[in-house]
């Protein structure tokens, strides 16, 4: 992944800010340009009573385009502010299927982690989810918990081997080769004969430049793979976890896997995603 365009959502959350500042700031660290989706709810609740339904749905309208003109404000201000090339962009149309398209056209997407207590940064049902398996490219989920106060410093690498967990390291190789630290994990849940997987994606990070630990965690009935994750994280200080993202994208299939669902709900450090 070379980054050149880099894609964040913007919405009407206060978690938006945030979420551009980490973006400009990941824009200067590599020199890209950095473009503003806003994308917010489109599940307008109609009133119970049909009386005065047309003044209502013209507040709403009047609303959205005030906070339109806000968010548009505040992302140009800032983008100004840090004297970097920024794009504003506030299409129609579905929330996930227009988000996707236009994360296609850039290398790299920033999305926020759904807080269940703000109303204001609900944008679909299992949004950020469809997105990421959908858009075709690698994106970076915040959490919605705590300010990032540092980035890709100390890079933990959830690796099993899979297409998708393959897909997320290459896709971190601009990332990683920034970092100060890299530890490649891997938990096994079964007897193993041979090297550890881990082992040999080292040694592949090391002719990129990439100087990497490894650490091989044997699973622990009744914790779950994605639990162990956090603990590590918080045991070894990571500020950015690098995983492969599973499941489908149909609506129909919504089936996540369990590290994936886990880390989406409880993540507590940034997530750098593939699938």
């Amino acid at each position: 992944m070379n980054c050149k365009t880099l894609l964040v959502h913007l919405d009407d959350s206060p978690y938006s800010a945030a979420r551009t500042e980490f973006a400009l700031d990941l824009a200067r660290r590599y020199e890209a340009h950095l473009i503003g989706l806003y994308v917010v709810c489109q599940e307008l609740a109609r009133p119970i009573l049909l009386d005065g339904e047309g003044a209502w749905v013209a507040a709403q309208e009047a609303q959205r385009d005030a906070n339109l003109k806000d968010a548009r404000a505040r992302f140009l201000a800032a983008g100004e502010r840090a004297g970097l090339s920024v794009e504003w962009r506030a299409p129609a149309g579905d929330a996930v299927e227009t988000t996707a398209l236009h994360a296609r056209h850039a290398d790299l997407l920033i999305l926020g982690q759904s807080d269940p207590e703000e109303p204001s940064s609900y944008i679909a049902r299992y949004f950020v989810e469809d997105v990421v398996m959908s858009a075709g490219r690698p994106a970076i989920v915040l959490p919605y918990a705590g300010a990032v106060r540092s980035f890709g410093q100390s890079v933990l690498i959830a690796w099993d081997g899979s297409r998708e967990s393959a897909r997320s390291v290459a896709d971190a190789l601009p990332v990683l080769k920034k970092a100060k630290f890299v530890t490649v994990m891997t938990v096994q849940r079964h007897s193993q004969s041979g090297e550890p997987a881990g082992i040999d994606v080292a040694a592949w990070l090391a002719r990129h430049g990439i100087e990497a630990g490894f650490a091989g965690t044997p699973g622990v009935d009744g914790v779950s793979t994605g639990a162990l994750l956090l603990n590590m994280l918080a045991d070894r200080h990571i500020d950015l976890l690098v995983m492969g993202a599973y499941g489908h994208a149909r609506v129909q299939e919504r089936l996540l896997g369990g590290v994936t669902r886990t880390m989406l709900q409880s993540m507590t450090v940034p997530v750098l995603m593939s699938h």
